[in-house]
């Protein structure tokens, strides 16, 4: 296996997974749309891939080898996932107290 395969396969193995993942984070929930959810969206995507591939990076370079060869790729795997899972969940967490605000405060207003 080359060595730029193996240093990546932690993501190209997951990478279908992160795809569906992200997918959803992005259509659900369907409102509110915007500029602010369009930003918020991009830019917590872009910090989980970043996060995911920090992972993989500091696994590989970290993981103790005197486990078995294959060590080194379940580790940064491992570290990948749930780096991109942890950003995910708090970008989440996020949205749902910010726009939830922002959609109480337009019910609120709808309803004067």
């Amino acid at each position: 296996m080359s060595t730029g395969v193996q240093l990546h396969l932690a993501l190209i193995l997951f990478a279908p997974w992160f795809a569906v993942l992200s997918v959803l984070f992005w259509r659900y929930p369907r409102q509110p749309r915007g500029p602010a959810r369009f930003a918020f969206d991009s830019i917590a995507l872009t910090a989980a891939t970043a996060a995911a591939f920090a992972g993989m990076y500091w696994g590989m370079a970290h993981a103790d080898a005197g486990f078995g060869p294959m060590w080194k790729q379940v580790f940064a795997t491992s570290l990948a996932y749930g780096l991109y899972l942890g950003v995910m969940a708090a970008a989440l967490l996020v949205r749902m107290r910010w726009f939830g605000r922002l959609s109480a405060l337009s019910t609120t207003a709808a309803r004067s």
